[in-house]
């Protein structure tokens, strides 16, 4: 896929971050990310652009650009489907450098986060087998590649694509703008990126208290199937959270202890009020960039999150 970099040069440099709606290219919002947005814009059809306003220089976003690569060839290797994507990176005189991935833009009814309101058990069932086993493609993967190469991922309902019913080929991952992979055990990710962010007052305390713990839960498999089942609280079916755990349980590599309702609670109450204080700080930090200091702020936030 070819993505046209003199509309995304265009769109990036008309670009309101605070006001949207005031932006001279319109563009629609897909979703939201700590460190990204994604748009459907205006000119662009049928694509879903990532833009993620992280970088003091080209080289550093070139860099990026090799790890997106080789992260995605390696998920590719584990037998993960991806969507047809391309990259452009785009810099405007006194901006950060800006990273866009563009990918073919799949059917929004089609990811899981909606999926579940939409099918029957059965198939939600199936749904949630499907990804427990792709998830668990990744594991495999490490186990056979350790310890020279090792991946991560983010297991959450909105990552995943299911475009046919029962056809384990259709299901797709479209997490992959964060580039989570070791080699020899050495993080290839700059984990600095992740705090690009968060408010300039926080970062000393989130850098020492939880940004380790942030990188290292994608790795840990029991994690990220507790990531996983607690997001079926954030989109209101708990009634699905034993199903979920019932799947995981009969699918988790061996050596991994198995996951309970009450484990996925635990972590839910705790990961829900970790990220709504995070939101918080962010708009705290936008306003008085925007409104006291009167600087740009580049990230874009959501409104209220329903958890």
């Amino acid at each position: 896929m070819d993505i046209e970099t003199t509309l995304l040069r265009a769109f990036e440099s008309g670009l309101n971050p605070h006001y949207l709606e005031c932006s001279q290219i319109p563009a629609e919002v897909l979703g939201y990310g700590e460190i990204s947005t994604v748009f459907g814009i205006e000119g662009i059809p049928d694509v879903a652009c990532k833009r993620m306003p992280l970088f003091h220089d080209r080289f550093a976003a070139e860099q990026y650009f090799q790890q997106y690569q080789e992260y995605c060839g390696y998920l590719s290797e584990a037998g993960l489907h991806l969507p047809e994507d391309d990259t452009a990176i785009i810099e405007q005189p006194d901006r950060p450098v800006v990273f866009y991935i563009a990918q073919r833009q799949l059917p929004r009814e089609r990811f899981g986060h909606y999926l579940i309101q939409q099918l029957d058990r059965d198939k939600i069932e199936t749904l949630l087998e499907r990804i427990v086993l792709e998830i668990g493609k990744v594991w495999t993967f490490n186990s056979a590649s350790q310890p020279g190469l090792e991946l991560a991922l983010d297991g959450q309902l909105s990552n995943w694509a299911w475009l046919v019913d029962d056809d384990a080929d259709s299901l797709y991952y479209v997490d992959t703008s964060t580039p989570l992979y070791r080699l020899k055990g050495v993080e290839q990710l700059d984990p600095e990126l992740f705090l690009q962010s968060a408010p300039s007052f926080l970062r000393w305390i989130i850098r020492w208290l939880f940004l380790g713990d942030v990188l290292n839960r994608y790795y840990d498999p029991r994690q990220v199937y507790i990531d996983l089942a607690a997001n079926l609280y954030k989109e209101q079916r708990p009634d699905l959270v034993g199903l979920c755990t019932d799947i995981i349980n009969q699918h988790r590599p061996a050596g991994i202890e198995s996951v309970t309702e009450k484990d996925v609670r635990k972590y839910y109450r705790e990961d829900k009020l970790i990220w709504t204080l995070f939101l918080a700080f962010r708009r705290l930090d936008r306003w008085i960039k925007t409104r006291l200091l009167r600087q740009r702020y580049e990230f874009i936030l959501p409104g209220k999150i329903k958890r």
